[in-house]
Order: structure tokens, then C-alpha cells, then sequence
């Protein structure tokens, strides 16, 4: 039988690496995926951004909902890796505008991507007009600054809010307040880097009937904290943890009219882009299997477009209601 979630923050870690399954064998000198993807530029073009995803460490949060954990590796990789990795991708990617550098957990951790290779990766990315990284909001510093000025161009820092409700945001092991949040918001905008937040659609410890609303709230505070983009996740299973929650009733995978309601609700908003995370897209349940398909094609072209489309017609679900 699996032990019940803790209430106590200190032994929160070591339940959710319990119930962890096997991680990927992974090489130090190349990245774990690598993509070109298209994605409506903040001056309304949809422009081809390279993402590459890095080997890396583990993020040292281990927050209940994560499972970018799996392609990560259990010791820092050495200096000179994560710059191998990036040209390993971009020699092997088209041409795009843009270049995310996700690593799975903070760009600014020195113990998972070296200072002494921000030279080289600014090289690097040199030529893109815009790099996008991750980090926790503990580890947004002067540093920020410091890489914008290597890259010379413009930074976007990706922060995870995940919800502004504050019980269970306390619970999902981040170890944040929006407080804390806030602070790293506007340490970014006073550098004239911009924001880019995560947001967990219908994270664990929340009914299904208070989702859209907190997804909602917490748009609203993005944006108040000087988000110029926002992506709301469906919160997914994978990584163990959350299986045992939905077996003890504490995590409800959210729908994709949840999903739908939210993004309309953020883009009638106008105060930032907002994407919907299209990953693993296939898993999220939705009552009527007739239009799953169209119904993402139309949040796909709200992506690029960010303009609320005409909702899908279906005869089934009409039926179904």
C-alpha cells in the first residue's frame, strides 16, 4: 500500500522520489531532444524557435509534479558539456529566429550549467534574436543581466507560478510564495528582461470544479507581475508521484474543456501572449472522442494566432449534452 502524501515539508521528498520509475540513460555531451517549432513572436509574426533540450542534472527541487527528472542525470555535467550539446543540436536543426535552452531545471544553477561556459553558449546563440531559459525564481539574480549582456539581445526568463492557490502551491513541494515570485518578477523587469510563466492546469489537490478559476487567477497575476507570455500545462501523469494521488482520489487529470476555457479566458485578457502546452496532448481526456482531434487543431491556431477561433461544431457532443 502507498504511504499517504506527508504533511510535513522535510519528508515531502523523499515520498515523491519513492515512488519514482526508472530514469532514461542519457549522454553528457548531447542533448536529450532537440525541435524546431513555430510560435507567435510577441510582435504577432509566428517565427521558427529551436529548442533544445540539455542533459543536465536534476533540478534540485523535486516538485510533486515533475517528470522532467527522467531525462536528467544523477551528477553535474562538466564545463564545456552543455556548450558541445547546443552545437550539437543547431548543426543539426534548420534556420530558425529564436532559441530556447531548456535544461529541465534552473539555467541559473551554477552546479547544472557552469558560468564559465555562459561565453560560449552566448557564441552560440549569438546569432538568434531572442534565447529563452528556465528557472526557479530562488535563482533569478544579477546573473540574468549579466548573460542578457553576452547574449546581446533579448533574454526571456521562464519562471514556473504553477497556481496562486496558496495550499496547494504550499504542497507541491516547489518551496515558493508568490511572494518570492513576485520579487524575481520584478527583479526581470527592472533589467528589461522578459517574462515568460508556467501554469499547471488542474494541479493535484484541486477539485475539478475550481480549476478554471485558479487558472484564471493565475493569469491575472502573471500578468500583473509583467508576464509577457503565458503557458497553461494540463497537469499529466508519469512520474509515479502522481498515479499515487490519482489513486488516493487527490489529483484529477484535467479536461480539455477546462483547457479551452482558460486560453479563451487569457487571450480576451490582451495583456500578453498565451499558449496552451500542446506535449503529450493525446493524454488529455476530453468527453467526446469524435472532435478531440479538431478541438487541438484549434487551440493549436489560437497559438499562433492568439485569437480566440470559432469553437468546434460536433453533433456527438451535442448529443452527449
Amino acid at each position: 500500500m502507498i504511504a499517504p502524501y506527508p504533511d510535513s515539508a522535510t519528508q515531502r521528498n523523499s515520498w515523491i522520489v519513492t515512488q519514482r520509475p526508472e530514469r532514461t540513460t542519457l549522454d553528457p555531451d548531447k542533448p536529450y531532444l532537440y525541435l524546431v517549432e513555430e510560435e507567435c513572436a510577441a510582435s504577432g509574426e509566428v517565427v521558427p524557435v529551436a529548442t533544445v533540450f540539455l542533459t543536465n542534472r536534476e533540478c534540485p527541487w523535486r516538485c510533486l509534479m515533475c517528470d522532467l527528472w527522467k531525462n536528467t542525470l544523477t551528477d553535474s555535467v562538466g564545463p564545456g558539456s552543455i556548450p558541445r550539446q547546443i552545437a550539437y543540436a543547431l548543426d543539426r536543426l534548420p534556420t530558425a529566429r529564436q532559441i530556447k535552452l531548456y535544461n529541465s531545471g534552473s539555467f541559473f544553477d551554477q552546479q547544472a550549467i557552469p558560468k564559465g561556459d555562459y561565453t560560449a553558449i552566448a557564441r552560440l546563440a549569438g546569432t538568434f534574436e531572442r534565447t529563452i531559459v528556465e528557472c526557479h525564481p530562488a535563482l533569478v539574480s544579477e546573473e540574468c543581466a549579466n548573460f542578457q549582456d553576452l547574449l546581446g539581445h533579448q533574454l526571456e526568463v521562464a519562471m514556473g507560478l504553477e497556481t496562486v492557490q496558496p495550499q496547494v502551491l504550499d504542497r507541491l513541494n516547489k518551496r515558493m510564495t508568490l511572494d518570492q515570485f513576485a520579487k524575481a518578477a520584478e527583479l526581470l523587469r527592472s533589467r528589461k528582461i522578459d517574462l515568460r510563466v508556467f501554469i499547471l492546469v488542474q494541479p493535484p489537490f484541486m477539485q475539478p470544479e475550481e480549476s478554471l478559476y485558479w487558472a484564471q487567477r493565475s493569469l491575472d497575476f502573471a500578468f500583473d507581475c509583467g508576464a509577457t507570455a503565458a503557458s497553461l500545462i494540463p497537469t499529466r501523469t508519469g512520474n509515479g508521484a502522481m498515479e499515487a494521488l490519482m489513486a488516493a482520489g487527490e489529483f484529477h487529470p484535467p479536461n480539455l474543456e477546462t483547457l479551452e476555457m482558460a486560453m479563451q479566458y487569457g487571450l480576451t485578457l490582451q495583456r500578453g501572449r498565451v499558449f496552451i502546452d500542446e506535449w503529450d496532448r493525446d493524454r488529455v481526456y476530453a468527453k467526446c472522442g469524435v472532435c478531440h482531434k479538431a478541438r487541438w487543431q484549434r487551440l493549436h491556431s489560437m497559438n499562433l494566432s492568439q485569437q480566440i477561433s470559432p469553437p468546434v461544431s460536433c453533433q456527438a457532443c451535442e448529443e452527449l449534452s
